[in-house]
């Protein structure tokens, strides 16, 4: 190891501490057991395994030259793509681990803002995380 000063060594070890305590937090064990159920969901993971080779053959077909491309394959499986898509996205499994993820991803946020803050040097006593909404979902890591 180099050699690293005493309060470098403490920080490492206070974040090790902070890792172990978020893994036994309720809502990182939450997300864990719905991981584990969507991977052991069978049917699911055929849908995954579906919605990526789609997701290929359109990649394929798109980066062909325009005298190559075939604009009603791309269509038809933009189609297919999409109907994928919502069976996935409505399987209990993968409502449930969205869920979970929506609920860790805020706490995890919250984490990530009061170290940056506290980094810019901003009070670590009063730094926290804001959830703001953009209206679009996509991009978003829940409402807290």
């Amino acid at each position: 190891m180099e050699n690293k000063s005493v309060n470098e060594l403490d920080i490492i070890e206070l974040t090790r501490e902070l890792g172990k305590k978020l893994q036994k937090e309720e809502s990182y064990l939450k997300l864990q057991l719905a991981r584990q159920a969507a991977d052991d969901d069978s049917d699911l993971q055929k849908l995954i395994n579906e919605f990526d080779i789609k997701r290929t053959e359109i990649s394929e077909e798109a980066s062909k030259s325009e005298d190559e491309q075939n604009s009603e394959r791309v269509q038809s499986l933009n189609r297919e793509l999409r109907k994928v898509y919502a069976k996935i996205m409505t399987n209990e499994r993968m409502i449930n681990y969205n869920n979970a993820k929506d609920e860790y991803d805020v706490l995890f946020n919250r984490i990530n803002s009061i170290i940056q803050q506290s980094s810019d040097g901003e009070d670590p006593e009063t730094a926290d995380y804001t959830p703001s909404c953009s209206g679009s979902c996509a991009t978003c890591g829940g409402c807290g």
